[in-house]
């Protein structure tokens, strides 16, 4: 598998989105992922205090074990856990951290990102209380997430001569090319930051599981999600670019997975591919998805979504 550069660390080019462990996987489950993934070459794993109820780091703490020091394991605050916990005041920052330091079983947190800006708490508030938690030993890179260009370029200004965000976590996809289009693209090369997208398979519509115009598979994250939110994935829209995309990687011989990855993994800002799996058999088929796309399929895949 091979590795990118984020800040000081160095992660697998695709990595494990954990919102499925407490949610659509027990223990049992979020092991076998996690092991699958370790055993693949796969390092870096993605969660946050939120998902699963906090469960999600309990399950990835206890399923690495003592395995602990093969992973990179990146979490996140801020989003609320409750009517008192959430935000990026000093106070809740040490306290969320302690809290999924203690969840995680482990001293330190590899990449620990700001879910969400808080506009209530100045930001160089929030970075001098992560800037504490570096030096005292239990962050080793700090992060953040949904973050405008501007949110970006003030954050960069008030980290000053301490550790700024090494990177910034925003949805990207063949389906979702916003990030190209907003400016957060370009002010992560004028700043030096990784990009990581979340969504990156289009919460399924990309896996090659999905066809328009028949059932969706039981069990997969589209069955499952409310109709209120489905109705945005399954749009029109949505479908007539997922048709062309499959019929494209008919023609060309290359499996949609591959596809959607390798065009992330093209653009040089893109440190890794963090997507969601439930068995053991996804990890391996994520783990192989990355390969290389020629100048010719990298033109039509830009042109089939743009």
């Amino acid at each position: 598998m091979d590795k990118r550069a984020l800040g000081s660390l160095r992660v697998s080019t695709v990595g494990v989105g954990c919102n499925n462990f407490g949610a659509r996987l027990d223990q049992a489950g979020a092991t076998n992922v996690v092991h699958a993934a370790l055993d693949a070459g796969v390092n870096f794993f993605d969660t946050a205090d939120v998902y699963g109820a906090t469960q999600s780091e309990r399950f990835l703490g206890k399923a690495l074990g003592n395995r602990r020091a093969e992973a990179v394991i990146a979490t996140k605050f801020g989003m609320p856990l409750d009517d008192q916990r959430f935000g990026a005041s000093p106070a809740y920052v040490r306290s969320a951290c302690e809290d999924s330091l203690a969840r995680l079983n482990t001293d330190y947190l590899d990449l620990y990102q700001l879910h969400y800006p808080d506009d209530k708490v100045p930001i160089a508030e929030t970075l001098g209380a992560l800037h504490e938690l570096i030096s005292e030993g239990k962050v080793r890179e700090i992060g953040c997430s949904n973050f405008t260009v501007a949110q970006l370029r003030d954050a960069k200004t008030a980290a000053g001569d301490s550790p700024p965000f090494v990177s910034v976590q925003n949805q990207f996809s063949l389906l979702e090319r916003s990030p190209e289009h907003d400016g957060v693209l370009a002010v992560c090369d004028e700043l030096e930051m990784s990009f990581l997208p979340f969504y990156p398979l289009a919460n399924g519509l990309l896996t090659g599981k999905f066809r328009p115009g028949e059932p969706i598979p039981e069990g997969t994250r589209l069955a499952l999600m409310s109709p209120e939110r489905s109705v945005h994935w399954l749009s029109e829209e949505f479908q007539q670019r997922v048709t062309a995309l499959l019929n494209y990687a008919e023609r060309v011989e290359v499996p949609i997975l591959s596809l959607a990855f390798s065009w992330l993994l093209n653009h040089p800002r893109v440190t890794s591919v963090i997507a969601g799996a439930s068995s053991a058999e996804q990890i391996r088929a994520n783990a192989a998805a990355a390969t290389e796309l020629n100048a010719a399929q990298r033109s039509e895949l830009d042109r089939l979504t743009a």
